[in-house]
């Protein structure tokens, strides 16, 4: 008997329609015949889910008692003993009750499996294995039971239960898929829009990623080598040279104008592993594609046009992306360049875009170090070629080969002399050639034996031998010194781009400015000094490293900048040629450190131009927001006063209780202006300590009427780290301004949970709430949304909230109320010691 097949139907999240989906495949195979019974499946009490198990054969589960208690749990045999064609095993990352035949659910499918019944399952993207430490940064609880991948990976079929996360909300908020007392919370703290996002996502790349292997194996499978389209796949063919990075930022342009664009950077190196790229310039590359959302490959082949149309086709490449060649024209005489190998081999299925750039026919050459010339090795060997090599030639061809001809023995003891001058320079050339002068004299001119020359053709062809060393030794020094002032340039020309660059961007970080001069000259420490006149000692602007000056005769290196600033730079003394490219960093530097100071100066006038702006809104309030409530405390005064009308004690007690709400009132107003002056002027220190919400909460709530709060704040919440006199002062208003708006009748909602390490407290109102553009508005001072009344306040409640909150390490930000209203959350930081607790949710949300 084979095995069965597995088919599992895959959600973002518990309420999707997953078991619904396994429900309805089941009545599409009751309808053709097929033998299929209902192994577990968990409907929640959702009513909908629980009329479509009827007409489906289910099978009696089997009862666990562990601890006291009486579970339920599939019955493995009982399945296994009715042999059904198909069986329905609901949420596969189940862990099963101790006691049951299998620790995991999984581990039950897997056994029906083994016994050839296929099986149709469910389960949510946050229980897959690898997926668990995303899943708990993104909504901060961990998932404790969690399925392996390989085994949702072993699946003959996925499908995806998609649902947009507003739809689900609404579902929820319908109370399709929670009981009502329970659907708050879950939108509040697991159900949140941006959490539904990211796990959606999550479960489309998953999928798509399963739907690749497939047709992978399959390409295989059928020895498949054309290049099906199903999405666009962008492989970059890189040299190693800098035209690189122009072709891959290409790549990915062409990447984004498909919708799942992928790009592949690929560099063909030669199988026996020597390479002319730069490992500098790759390693750049690397990051530059990997920035760009794509990856990179590295792969052995000896012919670059094979090696890389093998590897697009491998990929299912539907495009190629490649640079012109930097290959001068003549030498295109040998072999066509990979380009035109590529665009000509590529076939119908591949696309070959040659993409122009700055490097095109300037010839490959050699990556060159900073200041390279000829090394002491080479140096060494050179002079060993020149002297050692033309000696022992003599002691062979005297003994061996004693009539060669004299042109021969010139030619021979030549290449030691242009061997010398390659690898040694201009001196072990020289020294080889007349010492290869003197050689041939001695044995090989006649009178042999001896330094004298008969024949005055001898004295040419030595003297020619003599010449063409010497001009070969020249030709390779002047190789040798021109490639070092290139390479000098070039390094110079990159140090002043970058400088012109953090112009252009507006870079203003005067730290990073002197790090990289100090890694450029490879320098202990780098100070930035200035002074306000000559006479005046120099101060400190900026330095980096350590053993920094504090005055410039002090330092190896010293630059002024102007008259009052100077740059100083401590480890060795630099040459002469490098001062031009430290006057640049100089300038650059004072450029930067006058750009910060403008800057803060621009900021600074922005807040006087905010206090004024205050100070304006302060006196508009002082004159009518602050006179309402005292003229109607002067009028009941001046009543009460009156001789001319005899007040009941009903009409005094009215009075009374106006001039009460007035100074009220008056207290409020003063307290929110007070403790606005105190932020703005930087004076609020707060004091942090350890404390409980059930215990700062419930003080706020004294301003408001008892009927008008639902308090909901868990016993088993983590303690905060915060200043409970600012916590307290800021829930007070964000409560009485959600209770100013909300609907009367309807109560306003206040509750606590934590996430991950932190801690929310949500207060939700059924008010009309807030369009999205204001949200951020509202936190302004003296700032009052849509019609509110003009004797509400002066507009500082949730300033002063957002304020205090901030002082306290915590957030605020407003929210939409499902169903209509606004939602403020309330940020903190958990307390240290403090252990996160998962929010009290359904069992499916956490499990």
């Amino acid at each position: 008997m084979g095995r069965g097949k597995l088919r599992i139907y895959l959600g973002a999240a518990p309420g999707v329609g997953k078991t619904y989906a396994m429900l309805s495949e089941a009545h599409r195979r009751v309808e053709r015949g097929t033998d299929c019974v209902v192994g577990f499946v968990e409907h929640h009490s959702r009513p909908r889910t629980e009329v479509m198990l009827h007409g489906l054969e289910l099978i009696e589960r089997r009862e666990l008692e562990y601890r006291g208690s009486t579970f339920t749990e599939m019955d493995v045999d009982a399945i296994l003993a009715r042999r059904p064609a198909v069986a329905l095993v609901d949420e596969l990352a189940h862990t099963n009750v101790p006691g049951s035949r299998n620790a995991k659910r999984w581990q039950d499918v897997e056994e029906l499996l083994q016994a050839g019944i296929d099986v149709v399952s469910t389960v949510n993207i946050q229980h897959l294995e690898s997926l668990g430490d995303v899943v708990e940064t993104i909504t901060g609880v961990r998932q404790r039971e969690t399925v392996p991948d390989e085994v949702a990976r072993r699946a003959d079929q996925i499908e995806l239960v998609d649902m947009s996360p507003q739809a689900l909300r609404r579902r929820m908020a319908h109370g399709n898929v929670y009981k009502p007392d329970k659907v708050d919370a879950a939108l509040s703290n697991y159900f949140r829009p941006g959490n539904l996002t990211a796990l959606r996502e999550l479960a489309l790349l998953w999928v798509a990623d399963r739907v690749d292997e497939y047709l992978q194996e399959y390409r295989g499978e059928h020895n498949i080598r054309s290049t099906w389209q199903a999405r666009e796949r962008i492989v970059v063919g890189l040299t190693g040279g800098p035209e690189g990075r122009t072709l891959i930022r290409r790549a990915a342009r062409l990447a984004e104008k498909g919708a799942g664009g992928e790009v592949l950077a690929v560099y063909i190196a030669a199988s026996d592993g020597l390479t002319s790229a730069s490992p500098k310039e790759l390693a750049f590359q690397r990051t530059l594609v990997e920035d760009l959302g794509g990856t990179f490959h590295h792969v052995i082949g000896d012919d670059v046009s094979d090696a890389l149309l093998e590897f697009a086709r491998g990929c299912n490449a539907t495009q190629i992306v490649l640079g012109v060649s930097r290959r001068r024209s003549w030498q295109y005489a040998f072999r066509p360049g990979v380009s035109a190998t590529v665009a000509r081999e590529s076939g119908p299925d591949l696309d070959v875009h040659i993409v122009t750039h700055d490097e095109a026919a300037k010839g490959r050459g050699l990556p060159v170090a900073r200041g390279a010339r000829l090394g002491r090795s080479r140096i060494i060997w050179g002079w060993l070629t020149g002297i050692a090599g033309p000696a022992l030639l003599s002691v062979l061809l005297s003994r061996l080969v004693p009539e060669l001809g004299l042109a021969n023995d010139m030619l021979l003891f030549l290449t030691f002399t242009v061997a010398a001058a390659l690898l040694g320079g201009l001196l072990p050339a020289l020294a080889s050639a007349a010492f290869g002068s003197l050689l041939l004299n001695y044995y090989f001119t006649p009178p042999l034996h001896e330094f004298t020359i008969s024949d005055p053709k001898n004295i040419v062809a030595i003297a020619i031998f003599v010449g063409v060393a010497v001009s070969v030794a020249s030709v390779v020094d002047l190789a040798a010194r021109r490639t070092h002032q290139a390479a000098r340039l070039r390094a110079e020309s990159e140090i002043l781009s970058f400088l012109a660059g953090s112009v252009l961007r507006g870079e203003d970080s005067l730290d990073a400015l002197l790090e990289r001069l100090r890694e450029t000259f490879a320098m202990q420490s780098v100070v930035l000094l200035e002074r306000s006149s000559e006479v005046d000692p120099w101060t400190t602007a900026a330095s980096v490293g350590t053993g920094t000056v504090v005055r410039p005769e002090d330092a190896d290196v010293d630059l002024p900048i102007g008259d009052n600033m100077a740059l100083a730079l401590t480890g060795r003394v630099l040459p002469a040629e490098d001062r031009r490219v430290l006057g640049a960093f100089a300038a650059q530097a004072a450029v930067v450190l006058d750009r910060q100071r403008l800057v803060n100066e621009a900021e600074k006038s922005r807040e006087l131009a905010e206090a004024n702006r205050i100070r304006t809104a302060l006196l508009a309030a002082v004159s009518h927001d602050l006179r309402t409530p005292l003229a109607g405390i002067k009028a009941s005064v001046t009543s009460l006063r009156s001789d001319d009308v005899e007040w009941s004690e009903d009409d005094k007690a009215e009075l009374l209780e106006g001039i009460e709400d007035g100074a009220d009132r008056l207290a409020a107003l003063i307290g929110n202006l007070l403790d606005m002056s105190r932020l703005n002027t930087g004076t609020v220190v707060p004091l942090i300590r350890e404390t409980d919400l059930d215990e700062v909460v419930p003080m706020a709530l004294g301003g408001v009427p008892e009927d008008s709060v639902d308090l909901d704040i868990p016993e088993t919440l983590p303690m905060v780290a915060v200043d409970r006199g600012l916590l307290e002062r800021a829930v007070a208003n964000i409560v009485e301004n959600a209770v100013k708006y909300s609907p009367h009748g309807l109560p306003v909602n206040v509750s606590a949970s934590a996430l991950g390490s932190r801690v929310e407290l949500r207060v939700v109102d059924r008010g009309p709430g807030v369009p999205d553009e204001a949200k951020n508005r509202i936190f302004e001072p003296f700032q009052r949304h849509g019609d509110a009344p003009r004797g509400a306040g002066v507009g500082l409640g949730l300033a002063v909230a957002r304020g205090f909150t901030e002082a306290i390490g915590g957030t605020l930000a407003a929210e939409d109320t499902p169903g209509g209203g606004l939602t403020m959350v309330l940020t903190l930081p958990m307390a240290e010691g403090g252990h996160p607790v998962a929010p009290d949710l359904p069992t499916s949300a956490v499990t």
